[in-house]
Parts: C-alpha cells; sequence; structure tokens
C-alpha cells in the first residue's frame, strides 16, 4: 500500500544497494505522503541503515527516487540536504565538544547567507520549545548529556534544516521507556505541523503507534507493508517483532 498520488513527496522504486559484491538492498520500493509518518521496521542487518544511507548519497545506488514529483538523481549528501531531506543518523554522531547549542545550529548551516539571522534564531527558539530539557544545557557540551538528551539534539538538528523530510535511523535505540515516550509524543506533534517521517528502527512496537504505514524489511527486501494498525495485528509481524501489545505515540 502507497500513499495516493497526489499526496506523495517521496516516491522509491526499485531502489539497488550494496556493499561491494554485498546486496544489501533488493528492489525496495516505497513512498511516503505529505505530512506522514512511515516506519521501516526490521531486525540487524536486514538493510534499513543502508537504505537511509543510499536515500541521502551516502552509498551509491540504482533505482528511482521521486521527491516531490521530481527525480533526484544520485545527489551527494550536501545535495541532499538542500533538496530538503534530513539525517538523523544512527547513535546521533553529535561533535561531542561543542555546546548544545551550536551542534543545533549546524543543521542550519547550509541556510546561512541564504535567510536572515533572525529567521534561524526562531528556528533555533522553536527548537528549545520542543526540548524544553535541553534548555538549561544551552551552553553545555553535548558529550556532557545523557544519552536521552543527546538524541534530542540529534533530531533537532536535523529539523534545523527545515527538511521537506526527515530521515531517522534507529533514534529509540538503548533509550528508556520514558524517554522513548517523550521522544514519541514529540515526532507526533512535528507530524502534525507537518512534518513527513521516514523512520527506521527495530523497536517496532514503538514506532507502529505513530506511524500510518510500515514497512518489513528482511534481507534487503521489503516483504510486507500496509497500514502500521494493519501490520501490528499480522501474526508474523507480532511473533517476530512485537512480542505484545503496540504502545500509542499518545501514550
Amino acid at each position: 500500500m502507497n500513499a495516493p498520488g497526489d499526496d506523495v513527496l517521496l516516491a522509491v522504486e526499485g531502489l539497488e544497494a550494496a556493499y561491494g559484491q554485498v546486496q544489501a538492498v533488493r528492489g525496495v520500493s516505497l513512498s511516503v505522503g505529505h505530512s506522514e509518518v512511515v516506519a521501516v521496521i526490521g531486525a540487524n542487518g536486514a538493510g534499513k541503515t543502508t537504505l537511509l544511507r543510499a536515500l541521502t548519497g551516502l552509498l551509491p545506488s540504482r533505482g528511482r527516487i521521486m521527491l516531490g514529483g521530481r527525480p533526484v538523481a544520485r545527489p551527494s549528501p550536501e545535495e541532499t540536504v538542500r533538496l530538503g531531506i534530513s539525517l538523523v543518523p544512527e547513535r546521533r554522531q553529535l561533535f561531542e565538544s561543542m555546546s548544545v547549542r551550536d551542534n543545533l545550529l549546524l543543521g542550519a548551516y547550509h541556510r546561512i547567507g541564504q535567510e536572515s539571522r533572525a529567521t534561524i534564531e526562531e528556528d533555533l527558539r522553536r527548537m528549545f520549545a520542543l526540548f524544553p530539557a535541553l534548555v538549561n544545557r544551552a551552553a553545555s557540551p553535548a558529550r556532557t548529556l545523557s544519552g536521552g538528551m543527546q538524541q534530542m539534539v540529534a533530531i533537532g538538528r536535523g529539523l534545523m534544516a527545515r527538511p521537506r523530510l526527515l530521515l531517522m535511523d534507529e533514534p529509540l535505540l538503548g533509550l528508556a521507556p520514558l524517554v522513548i515516550r517523550d521522544i514519541l509524543g514529540t515526532l507526533a506533534q512535528v507530524q502534525h505541523q507537518g512534518q513527513s517521517i521516514l523512520i527506521v528502527e527495530q523497536n517496532a512496537k514503538a514506532v507502529l503507534g505513530l506511524a500510518a504505514r510500515a514497512y518489513v524489511m528482511e534481507a534487503g527486501r521489503v516483504v510486507r507493508q500496509g497500514p502500521a494498525t494493519t501490520l501490528a495485528q499480522d501474526p508474523a509481524v507480532r511473533t517476530a517483532y512485537l512480542g505484545g501489545h503496540v504502545e500509542s505515540a499518545e501514550g
């Protein structure tokens, strides 16, 4: 099941990517609609991170990628950001000696000189409103933060790019349940404000409560897809990835 044609922001058809002779993504097709959260779930090694690396130009790929109805032809990572795609990478990859504020501002580096400083500062204030736990740590080096707070900085940095599409790679990895709940609530909030999100995550129980639709990857291929609520009730998905009820992003 794909998003309706007029509502599609990202459309991927037959995507292939490899590490040398090892084929890691095999003919993947998927879509993300405007203001939609879509999840890609699967076990470690299923090809989820490779999929995001291919979409952002970090890994050569073949296939068709369309953004806003226009083809994206093997962009570099820098061009990807300018096209409106921002990645929140696995394990955050912050500049640990830099302050929280400066890490956030790095997300807007391509906007500097193109937009007013006031506009960027306003977005910075919005990030602190989204993540109030960071307000009193704005001047602190990123390395002094907890893992949960570092993840908030990484998400805020991605949003500072003002992306059309936010890609997220395992954003809930290693986080405490209460932090996961807060982050899911924030993602639901930005989605309600119009942000499109493609989230790759092993924690299927959490993300299926947030996403409208989902894809299941195994061995580099999409093996199941559909509404998140339908997949959450699929016996094979429940057995492999859930092991219980699905948590709501509102809970």
